[in-house]
Order: C-alpha cells, then sequence, then structure tokens
C-alpha cells in the first residue's frame, strides 16, 4: 500500500498546489511536508550565505551547506518515521541533487509504499510564476526547471505547464487506485 507519494519539481512548478489538491481528491488524510516546512522550522541563522545552513544567492542558485544536510536527513527519517507509523504523507520535494537526492529518499523509505511523481513545468511558464509570486529568488525557477530531474525514476509524471493541479491531482489519485502501483517506471533523463 502506498504511504508516501513524493512529488519532485522545481520552484514555481506548482507542486504545492497539487499537493493541496491530492489531499482534497485522495479518500483519506493525507500529511503535506515539504522542504519548504524544513526550511521555515529552521532557525534564521540557519538560512543565509554563511556555507553551514541554505543560501539563496543572486541568480537563483540554492547552495547547502553540511548543516542543513544533518538537519534535512534528520528530517527525512523523520517523515519516514511516520509513513511506518501509519501516516499517509505528501513529500513537496526539490531534488537539487537530482538522483542522488532521490537515492538520500529511498533509503529512508526503504520498505514503505512509495508513488514517485515527476513535476514537469516549462522553464519560461515557471519563470513567469516565480515574478508573479515575489517571494523567491529570481532566476530560481527557470535554473531548477530540469535540473531536479536529472537521473531521477518516476513512477508517474505531470506537467502542470498547461493541466491545473485537480486536474493532476485526479491522474495521480486514479493511478494510486488502479492496483496501488504497479505502473512501470520511466527511465531517468
Amino acid at each position: 500500500m502506498t504511504r508516501v507519494i513524493v512529488l519532485n519539481g522545481g520552484s514555481s512548478s506548482g507542486t504545492t498546489a497539487l499537493a493541496r489538491s491530492l489531499q482534497a481528491a485522495l479518500p483519506h488524510p493525507w500529511l503535506l511536508l515539504g522542504v519548504d516546512t524544513l526550511i521555515d522550522a529552521m532557525p534564521a541563522a540557519m538560512q543565509g550565505d554563511d556555507g553551514d545552513g541554505i543560501g539563496f544567492p543572486d541568480g537563483g542558485e540554492v547552495v547547502v551547506g553540511p548543516g542543513f544536510r544533518a538537519l534535512e536527513d534528520a528530517w527525512i527519517a523523520g517523515v519516514a518515521a511516520m509513513a511506518r507509523a501509519g501516516a499517509h504523507v505528501i513529500v513537496d520535494e526539490v531534488f537539487l541533487g537530482g538522483a542522488q537526492s532521490q537515492e538520500r529518499w529511498r533509503r529512508a523509505l526503504d520498505g514503505v509504499g512509495v508513488l514517485w511523481v515527476g513535476v514537469r513545468c516549462d522553464a519560461a511558464e515557471a519563470a513567469r510564476r516565480e515574478a508573479a509570486r515575489g517571494d523567491r529568488v529570481a532566476g530560481m525557477a527557470a535554473a531548477q526547471a530540469e535540473l531536479v530531474h536529472r537521473g531521477v525514476t518516476y513512477d508517474l509524471e505531470v506537467d502542470t505547464t498547461r493541466t491545473s493541479p485537480p486536474d493532476c491531482a485526479r491522474t495521480i489519485a486514479a493511478a494510486l487506485v488502479l492496483g496501488d502501483l504497479e505502473v512501470p517506471r520511466r527511465r531517468p533523463q
């Protein structure tokens, strides 16, 4: 049985809106946890360019240091423990390390039913959304649009460029219902 849905997409690709739509579409309660949840929970001193936490320099790059990685590892283990304890969890992620990021989650979620979903969005559309939001570093959406998918293997992919979050959520919900996931995995790009 699928206990975790991992949504991986770049900044402003629509993962959070999709996750909220999934919560509404799925038949029982699913918790929504994401990398933004982790960053918001961190002390402000770890959010900067000191090299230990996480920094967002101009140009859209994201720089993570060893302190951030240590907290992220603990957080990932905690999310996995919640799923093992019976919670259904939607993870809203940004795999900055592509396949390496996915492997960290795979190890933590070993033995847990996981649906891996790639959330694609055209880089120009993601950049437009980023500018409209006003709460992201300019250039982040374009920099991450393809980067986060490199080498990642998915059970399912959706594209939010022209498809609404509720429609994408229905596609994902249907995949869960149809055999609780015996879908061939897509090859990494």
